[in-house]
Formats: structure tokens, C-alpha cells, sequence
């Protein structure tokens, strides 16, 4: 397939992988690669001396194009922006701030820069800054998303009337269906996360995989707005925010119950209790642990069948 999105990163079908924290080394990025999307390596649980490796190994894992995404909020930045450039990493998505500061330095070296919003004012802010492509990313998605809440099916066409770049589709996509409706609003690639969570490549915990396996419509909820917005599965340390929220915890008794660390805990190290579990809406959806190119092939097969099928209905 040809668009501005598989012509700006140089793949084959406009199917990314989202660079998630803990879950997304150099071996998920290098399959998801090599089927034909984008792999993202998610710098923002590495350090530095980890992220130059993880390049490293993901280029002799692929010929293709792969990106690495950078929370631009990451204390040890200019490290991570030096690497990227040493390495010369083809394609950075940037979020978690402004990419003011960092995209004219990337593009100085011929790097494309794709920054994830959840709004029109950061989309357009984005688009001033220079970079070639946002991520519009929905109230369903996993992780850390916006306070307004929007969905993505909302976010789409907000964005469309508002930018000129392309618009890859965030949260919510779980099947070649939903890829279908993306593209109907007018995106031109999605970006998923949650189902290559999944899959033997992810970094993550085999027992964060199988709870997500397990996942039900309605085990996820939105939470600690007053921090840094975050979707996660339903636990025992969900459960204490509930609590708090109950006793009208204050903004610093939230970070102290957050603490430090509880998403390593979490989603790499196991702590179904204690930690962390961040995850989509489409993980209800999930029900197997399977390989990353699966994914993408069935994805893409699912995607086209939607299109003919739609296509039908007007003749």
C-alpha cells in the first residue's frame, strides 16, 4: 500500500508498533519490522548505555526501517537524542511534551519526527514545529493519554480540519475493522499497542501478558489525572487509588502512593498486586498470546477484507 506514511518511513503496510514502556525492546520492533509495519523501540524505560544496545542489536535484527519513541520528558534526554543521532535511528516519535525544542535538531540530520498528541491545540503546535506526522491518540488507548478524554473515533477528524501532516490513529485499534474506520476518518496508518503487548517478543511479564489475556470489557478505567493521566488494568494498587480518590487524597499523596518504579514492577517484573499495569481498552478483546508478525499479517488481511466488504455495500 501507498500513502504519505508508508512513503515517509519507507515500509511496506501503515501498521506501527507503539513504543511502550517495559514492553518494547529491540526484539518486538525488529518483528514487527520485518513483517512489513514499523517497530518502535520504547526508549522511555532505558537507560542510556541500555538504549544504545537495543539500536544496536535491533539494526542486525532488520534491514527495515524502525523507530524509537522518546518521552521528551526523560531526565537523561540529551543522551537519548545523542544516541539517536550517533546510531542514526531513521524515524523518532517524540512525546510527553513539546517537540520544539528537539525536531529541528532531528531533522538537521535527516530524521523524521512524528509527535503523539490528544488534542488540537498540540497537534498544532506540532505541526509548527516541524514535525512530518502526528500520532492521534484516543481516550482508549493504553498508557499515558490526554485529560480531555476524547476517543479516537472523535480525535480523527478534530485533527484533520486542523492539520495538514499526516494522522496516524492511536487507541482503540485492535483489528483490521477498526484500521478500516481509521482510515474512513481520514487517517493514513495506525499505531498499536496493546496487542503487541501480547506476543513472545514483548519485553514484558509473561504473567502481565496472560492477566491482559484474561481482560474483560470493563477491567481497565483511566486514572490519576491529576498526575499524568493513565490507563490501567483493575488490581490491588488500583484498588488504593480508589481509596485514596475516596478520602480525597491530596495531589502529593497521589505521587507518594505512585511512588517510584511501580511500572517496571508491573508490566516487566510481574507484580500483579503491587504494580503498575498499563494497558488499552481493545485488551478485552485479546484472548491469546501470539507472535508479532501474526499480528500484522492478520491485521492487514482483516484490514482489506473490511475495505471490500464496505465497498459492497454501496453497489
Amino acid at each position: 500500500m501507498k500513502n504519505r506514511i508508508t512513503e515517509l518511513f519507507k515500509i511496506d503496510l501503515p501498521i506501527i508498533q507503539a513504543g511502550m514502556i517495559w514492553c518494547s525492546g529491540w526484539e518486538l520492533a525488529s518483528a514487527v519490522s520485518n513483517a512489513g509495519g514499523l517497530g518502535i523501540i520504547g526508549a522511555g524505560s532505558m537507560y542510556p548505555a541500555v538504549l544504545r544496545s537495543q539500536i544496536s542489536k535491533c539494526k542486525k535484527a532488520t534491514n527495515k526501517p524502525f523507530a524509537v519513541n522518546l518521552p521528551l520528558l526523560y531526565p537523561s534526554i540529551e543522551e537519548h537524542v545523542q544516541t539517536i543521532i550517533d546510531l542514526k535511528v531513521p524515524i523518532v516519535f517524540t512525546s510527553a511534551g513539546s517537540p520544539s525544542k528537539w525536531t529541528p535538531l532531528f531533522k538537521q540530520h535527516g530524521i523524521t519526527v512524528v509527535h503523539v498528541v490528544s488534542n488540537v491545540k498540540f497537534a498544532q503546535k506540532s505541526e509548527n514545529s516541524g514535525v512530518d506526522a502526528i500520532v492521534a491518540e484516543g481516550f482508549e488507548a493504553g498508557g499515558h493519554n490526554g485529560r480531555e478524554e476524547t476517543t479516537t473515533i472523535c480525535l480523527i477528524p478534530l485533527l484533520l480540519n486542523n492539520v495538514k501532516i499526516p494522522i496516524i490513529a492511536a487507541g482503540g485499534i485492535g483489528s483490521g475493522s477498526a484500521m478500516a474506520a481509521a482510515f474512513a476518518l481520514g487517517a493514513e496508518a495506525v499505531q498499536i499497542g496493546s496487542l503487541f503487548v501480547a506476543t513472545p517478543e514483548s519485553s514484558a511479564h509473561q504473567s502481565f501478558k496472560n492477566l491482559i489475556v484474561d481482560a474483560t470489557d470493563g477491567s481497565t478505567e483511566l486514572s490519576l489525572k491529576e498526575l499524568t493521566p493513565v490507563r490501567l488494568l483493575k488490581n490491588k494498587f488500583y484498588d488504593d487509588i480508589q481509596t485514596a480518590y475516596n478520602n480525597k487524597a491530596s495531589i502529593l499523596q497521589l505521587k507518594e502512593l505512585l511512588g517510584r518504579g511501580r511500572a517496571k514492577k508491573g508490566m516487566f517484573e510481574g507484580d500483579l498486586i503491587e504494580g503498575e499495569l498499563e494497558i488499552g481498552q481493545i485488551a478485552s478483546s485479546i484472548t491469546q498470546v501470539k507472535p508479532a508478525a501474526c499480528i500484522v499479517n492478520e491485521i492487514w488481511i482483516d484490514f482489506k477484507a473490511s475495505i471490500k466488504k464496505l465497498g459492497s455495500l454501496t453497489d
